[in-house]
């Protein structure tokens, strides 16, 4: 049975993957109530509203600040009704707790790699949740294991765990220790870390990942978007700035910005707006729907065409196609039924089987595309085989022409900050001009959003650019880093 559900795991990232094009990131969630109730409930509705964030295994990790310095949790492979019923959140009584959604950029799919990671030590127990990717995790890592470092993962979440435990032998606080491992540590994360008696977050000082706090009359909350709070009924309080420790004890919160960096070195991930957070989310005061619409706005003013209507790929693309239309003029309308119940039983698709699996996700409405010339508005293209299959799609309804817009410029390198962009030579529009990548896809035409208009989408706050320009914010790692720690 276990294997059989890794198995279904593994494919339903794949599946993401090919009906996506992009997998996703990490979801963290950490709560404290003040009054002692249990917060188990809301970590698990706040994971729910992250679930987008990551489906290859989740977990929540509790503590009861009141009593014994004992944790208790629960991790699995799969979303997070499956992982969770009624029964086993009973089970977790605590006042203060961390959740995780996963999604692998680095360290694979296994059963152990779940988080939130328990770490039992001198000082008691560390639960940590990590979103992100660290671009000095091997070097850390041989470094740990050469000192006696014994590692039950293969992820880098786990370095990051081994530093702060062993950072807070040597200093009178929690928060302190997660400082000092922050200046260890290199690349894109967003920590939320529970010692008996904190709630700790903390965030890159490049601020690549994204973290935000809210309330509800007593507790407090943290989450990777502002939605997770508004799932638990919380109001967002603001976000965590880039470089930020939080810490949140029964005396309320502080703040140490003693590791922020210059706002012009910040770099948020520019995918948090195009795709990979919700649309109803607002990240560093930015709200992502306006950002998409933005994004669609300036395809449209950038690259206009005649055409009887404008449709978008579900989800992230939806929005953009929105802005298109208004600025356009074009109708808008909704060109695809996409299949939200997906179950985790399919048989894994080979390579010539993505078609039947784009068409498992998507199907297209008839109706609405027959005999029109349509623009077609998704956030990006990866490989190109997701986008052929679409278009393919979409002529065999009887569409005309379909004109592909894209609201990201076209990816030329990979990330190793936590997105899921491959190899150069995997990537369709590397050696490869927009004419040849029409051709290939089958559009009437293509054409990406201009990389000098990305800073409108954000209000010109710092962004990184890395897998569109091959400009990275830290140095990129000698040796890939997006696999597994194995030897």
């Amino acid at each position: 049975m276990k294997n059989l559900k890794r198995m279904e795991s593994a494919f339903m990232s794949e599946f993401e993957k090919v009906t996506t094009g992009l997998g996703e990131e990490c979801g963290v969630f950490g709560a404290y109530d003040m009054d002692g109730g249990d917060v188990a409930p809301s970590v698990y509705y706040g994971l729910f509203a992250l679930q987008h964030r990551g489906q290859e295994s989740c977990g929540i990790a509790v503590t009861d600040t009141y009593g014994e310095r004992k944790v208790h949790s629960k991790k699995g492979l799969g979303l997070v009704n499956e992982v969770f019923d009624e029964e086993s959140l009973q089970e977790l009584k605590g006042n203060l707790g961390v959740g995780h959604v996963r999604y692998s950029t680095a360290g694979g799919s296994r059963a152990e790699n779940a988080m939130p990671l328990v770490i039992n030590y001198v000082k008691g127990i560390l639960a940590i949740a990590h979103n992100g990717n660290l671009t000095n995790a091997i070097e850390l890592r041989h470094e740990l294991e050469y000192t006696g470092a014994i590692f039950q993962t293969t992820i880098d979440s786990e370095v990051i765990a081994y530093h702060i435990a062993r950072e807070r032998l040597n200093v009178k606080k929690a928060e302190d220790a997660v400082k000092n491992a922050m200046k260890k540590i290199k690349g894109a994360y967003a920590l939320v870390v529970t010692s008996p008696r904190k709630l700790i977050g903390a965030r890159d000082p490049f601020g690549l990942k994204p973290l935000c706090i809210g309330k509800r009359d007593n507790t407090y909350f943290l989450a990777s978007e502002s939605c997770a709070i508004a799932a638990v009924g919380g109001e967002f309080v603001r976000d965590v700035e880039p470089g930020e420790i939080v810490s949140f004890t029964k005396h309320g919160m502080k703040s140490d910005k003693s590791m922020a960096i210059d706002p012009k070195k910040q770099a948020r991930c520019i995918f948090e707006y195009i795709y990979f957070a919700r649309m109803d989310s607002v990240i560093d005061n930015v709200n992502v729907y306006h950002a998409r619409i933005v994004a669609g706005k300036a395809l449209a003013e950038s690259y206009p065409v005649d055409a009887d209507l404008v449709v978008g790929v579900p989800d992230s693309g939806l929005v953009a196609a929105k802005g298109y239309s208004e600025q356009s003029g074009i109708p808008y309308g909704m060109a695809f039924h996409k299949n939200s119940y997906v179950g985790r039983t399919f048989i894994k698709p080979k390579q010539s089987q993505r078609e039947s699996s784009v068409k498992i996700k998507l199907n297209v409405i008839e109706e609405v595309v027959k005999g029109k010339r349509i623009v077609m508005v998704d956030d990006s293209i990866v490989r190109g085989t997701t986008c052929a299959n679409i278009i393919k799609m979409l002529k065999k309804a009887g569409a005309k022409e379909v004109h592909m817009r894209v609201s990201s410029p076209p990816f030329l390198w990979p990330c190793y900050f936590g997105t899921d962009v491959p190899a150069r030579e995997q990537l369709i529009a590397y050696n490869r001009s927009v004419d040849v990548i029409c051709k290939i896809i089958g559009a009437d035409s293509l054409a990406y959003l201009r990389t000098e208009r990305l800073d409108e989408m954000v209000n010109e706050l710092g962004i990184c650019k890395g897998c569109f320009t091959g400009k990275y914010p830290i140095d990129p790692p000698e040796e890939d880093i997006r696999g597994e720690f194995d030897k």
